[in-house]
């Protein structure tokens, strides 16, 4: 994007706000105290990053007042030949980004995505073998607070108690026990690369579909950083946040061969109205990982994560599996004398803003950090050494929290979200 092209994205969104603040002060008021936020402090939460002022400016756009139920050139609704463009735009980009045959760009989420892939390929009552929520599963993972653990038979595979690695073993044998309809690969909180290999011939065996939940490492797989599971998932759902640096939004992948039931699992299924801007906005966003820059800052990210892992290691906190292949960190701060809750609260307060997660042993709760957004940010790998020494200090309490936020600030400063 050029520079004259960012700018006038950036005015327009100045004009916007003015033309906020002017009727409504109150919730103007909310916007530029979050941006503020983001501004002042490092967003280090797994699933968060900042979009491009394009992407912002596709989501703001008059695309929002579109209604589009349907697909291009089969809408339910009029005065759809141009956002029809924009939809194929899209999809034609995702899935020449990813090497799919077919890519669907409607989910609203991550896990409209995956309730999708369910609907097209399961009934209700199937049994279904995916990672334990204990050892990094999702909520749509069989959460019996969520639609697929009440739904489905989930059966929870986990991660080998010494390495923390997926334990392909276990999965074998899981599969051979219960004979499930799909093998989900994916977590939230899993911070090597899964073996796709290994899970197609997993599935292969157990007569299973197998269904990637790549939400986290998409947008590394579109930089060329992680393994690429199209060629071995029959189903790959994602979201377009997170690495991938798009709008909040979902979207799934698959074979010609299973692309008319993915279509109609997500309309008219489990979504009404596609949301036009937000499709726009994924199609600005697949172009810009396309570009070698986004390659460049895809491994940039992975190498920050890997000196935060050895950083953290060095200041004390336990890492699980040891470090990260991803963008993705968990650790456990009981060695410092903390559990989970309490360090994201004391970091928190020093301007270190990031999740708590299931550890794979115990109840504890650990931490989970990415460092997606920083790398947006431009900051390398001295930052993260850096990073990592602050932790330390705000979890032994050697410094008062205000100090660190200081510090914390003054690389904030040097390193902004949306530099001016």
């Amino acid at each position: 994007m050029s520079v004259t092209t960012a700018a006038h994205a950036t005015a327009a969104q100045a004009a916007g706000l003015d033309a906020l603040r002017r009727q409504d002060p109150e919730i103007a008021d909310v916007i530029l105290a979050e941006e503020a936020r983001q501004a002042s402090s490092l967003q280090l939460i797994a699933a968060e990053n900042f979009t491009s002022p394009a992407v912002l400016a596709a989501l703001g756009s008059p695309l929002a007042n579109k209604y589009a139920e349907g697909y291009p050139g089969a809408r339910h609704h009029g005065g759809c030949e141009l956002v029809d463009v924009a939809e194929r735009i899209a999809c034609e980009r995702a899935a020449a980004l990813f090497g799919a045959e077919h890519a669907n760009v409607q989910p609203h989420s991550g896990s409209s995505a995956v309730l999708a892939a369910y609907a097209a390929l399961l009934r209700p009552g199937d049994t279904v073998l995916a990672m334990g929520l204990t050892h990094g599963g999702h909520l749509t993972h069989g959460s019996p607070a969520n639609f697929s653990g009440r739904w489905f038979d989930f059966v929870g595979y986990g991660v080998d108690g010494e390495s923390g690695l997926i334990d392909y073993g276990q999965v074998r044998a899981l599969a051979r026990e219960h004979h499930p309809r799909a093998i989900v690969c994916g977590s939230i909180s899993y911070p090597r690369h899964p073996d796709y290999a290994a899970f197609r011939e997993i599935a292969d065996e157990a007569g299973a579909y197998l269904i990637a939940d790549a939400a986290h490492p998409i947008g590394l797989v579109a930089g060329g950083a992680a393994p690429n599971p199209v060629p071995y998932a029959d189903v790959v759902c994602a979201t377009t946040h997170k690495v991938l640096r798009g709008p909040r939004g979902g979207m799934i992948l698959c074979g010609a061969e299973l692309a008319e039931r993915i279509d109609r699992a997500v309309f008219p299924f489990t979504q009404g109205g596609a949301q036009m801007h937000t499709v726009a906005a994924k199609a600005v966003a697949f172009a810009e990982a396309g570009a070698p820059a986004f390659t460049a800052y895809a491994h940039q990210v992975v190498a920050n994560a890997r000196v935060l892992a050895a950083g953290l290691l060095t200041e004390g906190l336990t890492v699980t599996t040891g470090g990260t292949d991803t963008h993705l960190i968990t650790a456990d701060p009981a060695p410092l004398g903390v559990d989970g809750q309490a360090a994201r609260s004391r970091l928190a307060a020093a301007g270190l803003v990031l999740d708590t997660c299931a550890l794979p042993w115990g109840d504890a709760r650990g931490i989970r950090l990415g460092t997606a957004a920083v790398t947006t940010q431009g900051m390398r790998e001295a930052e993260m050494a850096r990073i990592a020494v602050l932790f330390g200090v705000v979890l032994r309490e050697e410094r008062d929290a205000r100090e660190v936020l200081a510090e914390v600030r003054e690389l904030t400063r040097t390193y902004p979200p949306y530099p001016g």
